[in-house]
């Protein structure tokens, strides 16, 4: 299996997954500090949709030039 190929199929699951199921990420940032005391703030922030649709459309391609790529060799 060519590098394309496998790469092209990581993206293809990854894009597929974020567009179905949703991904989020955890962020930390500091609201307040005052002397030793320090607030800070932890938000979940979600994944757009349309990365995954960009990522799945990235993969198809990438599988789809590289099974081109195999068939003229």
């Amino acid at each position: 299996m060519r590098i394309g190929t496998l790469l092209g199929t990581v993206l293809l699951l990854i894009g597929a997954y974020i567009g179905l199921r949703g991904m989020h990420y955890t962020s930390q940032r500091s609201v307040i500090e005052v002397g030793e005391f320090k607030a800070s703030v932890e938000e979940q922030r979600n994944i757009p949709p349309w990365i995954g649709g960009a990522l799945f459309v990235a993969g198809l391609g990438l599988v789809g030039f590289s099974v081109r790529g195999q068939r003229k060799s």
